[in-house]
């Protein structure tokens, strides 16, 4: 029987990041994994290959919309492709997947292939796909086997016409119309996938708000932009059943007077949100317990109640984020290694990779206020900016939160072209405690975007933007 220092079960993000992290630290690492390829989700059929979808769909709109205003003109019909598209989504899934592949060869890492699950606290059963079994030895094991897509338990998924985000990745055709079954970050990015494509797109949300939970003025703002883009909203609306007919699907929904409505499309995409996924584990047998949400119970040190097994991702409490994921497998390897090491959770960000994106860190407003903490806001709009004109992306804003006293920086929320890059320097503000007189005097290039957050950070610290 083969023995590890560590045992790592899920080559996710989380989980391969882990397994890198503890053999860097000089430990006899394993990682297990039930799929053919590693990555998990996030690399296989979440975070990458819908930014690829995104990516491809977004040059598509551009070349139908917008290239005849940059002088380019295309002689002929401009086409979708969607064996072409999907067959290079699947390229760049395969050539990140073969990545983590050569990252562990590199550090020395075996990976057992099949499905993993406790024999007891120390011993770990992994079953191939053939039914073989072979168990090995982990003084010390790390679960980290994620989420799988969530549905409401009166929703029959046929995965044909009733789909999660798994199949939405890989249909065949473009949907005449779409129905989207949730208003958060999964729905509302496959959503303009496939708006841009050419499909009606419908969202059926049950809070009064897209993306609930972040600041209710990217929502508002993200909505504006989205119904410009013909996007239908149908919020504060419960749904109550979904058929199929053939080809055709049909929701039944109450919407918030309390009154039928339904909606008729050739796809469903249920998009309401991940569930961790612990399917298989047997965590009986090991002794681990789990919270009432299906999740594994951790400490702030991400141990669980039994000392040698530890769990991160979207298995345990906290945002379903991949980077979360890395940072609290990073956190784990250390802390195994006797280092100190520390996650600040109120300054992991949020993203959302629709067009314009949507990036947020720190306090909402409404948690502030929510709280009693004395803030001041300052607001800049992209539209203002000339690097936003010249490249027609004038959609949005950034919007930063300072102490009242302090003006220390509690929360930066932005919509706009790249600002799923652009928070990176709002979340290193934050982390040496900024304050927004920091981040004005801090020189930005001109002509960028960044200029956005400069101009936001004159605006809440004394109202004195320069270009607005």
């Amino acid at each position: 029987m083969d023995s590890y220092d560590v045992v790592v079960i899920g080559s996710g993000p989380g989980g391969y990041v882990a397994a890198i992290r503890c053999a860097q630290l000089g430990m006899k690492t394993a990682i297990i994994e039930k799929y053919p390829t590693l990555g998990g989700t996030c690399l296989n059929v979440g975070c990458i290959p819908s930014k690829a979808l995104l990516d491809s769909s977004h040059h598509y709109e551009d070349a139908v919309k917008h290239f005849g205003t940059h002088g380019i003109d295309i002689d002929g019909e401009v086409k979708v492709n969607m064996e072409q598209m999907i067959a290079r989504k699947a390229q760049v899934v395969e050539q990140n997947t073969k990545g983590i592949e050569f990252l562990m060869d590199k550090n020395n890492i075996t990976v057992l292939q099949g499905v993993g699950s406790f024999k007891d606290a120390t011993h770990i059963n992994v079953t191939d796909s053939e039914g073989n079994v072979t168990t090995v030895e982990a003084k010390k094991t790390i679960i980290a086997t994620g989420s799988k897509p969530a549905s409401l338990p009166f929703i029959e998924l046929d995965k044909e016409r009733i789909i999660t985000s798994t199949e939405a990745l890989k249909l065949s055709e473009v949907p005449k119309h779409m129905i989207v079954i949730g208003g958060g970050v999964i729905g509302l990015e496959l959503g303009q996938v496939y708006k841009r494509l050419g499909a009606q797109v419908t969202v059926v949300e049950y809070m009064d708000t897209i993306l609930p939970g972040m600041d209710k003025s990217l929502s508002k703002e993200l909505t504006k932009v989205l119904k410009k883009q013909k996007v239908k909203f149908a919020l504060s609306h419960k749904v109550k059943s979904v058929t199929r007919n053939g080809d055709e699907v049909t929701i039944l929904a109450d919407d918030k007077k309390g009154q039928e409505v339904s909606f008729s499309g050739d796809y469903v995409l249920v998009a309401v949100g991940r569930r961790p996924y612990t399917d298989g584990l047997n965590l009986e047998a090991a002794g681990v317990k789990m919270d009432e949400r299906g999740r594994v119970e951790v400490d702030n040190h991400l141990k669980t109640n039994v000392d040698n097994i530890y769990a991160i991702g979207d298995v345990v409490k906290g945002a379903m984020l991949a980077h979360k994921a890395e940072e609290e497998g990073v956190m784990v390897a250390e802390l195994m290694a006797g280092q100190k090491p520390h996650i600040d959770y109120n300054l992991i960000p949020g993203v959302v990779y629709t067009w314009p994106e949507v990036a947020a860190v720190g306090k909402t407003e409404e948690q502030l206020k929510e709280a009693g903490v004395a803030y001041k806001v300052g607001q800049f709009p992209m539209r203002a900016l000339g690097r936003s004109r010249a490249s027609m992306d004038t959609d949005g804003f950034v919007k930063i939160l300072a102490d009242e006293k302090t003006d220390e920086v509690l929360g930066v929320h932005m919509v706009g072209a790249r600002v799923a890059d652009l928070i990176a320097e709002a979340v290193t503000a934050m982390e040496f405690r900024a304050s927004a007189e920091d981040i004005s005097r801090m020189s930005h290039a001109h002509p960028t975007y960044a200029e956005a957050v400069k101009e936001a950070a004159l605006a809440a610290t004394d109202n004195r933007p320069i270009h607005m």
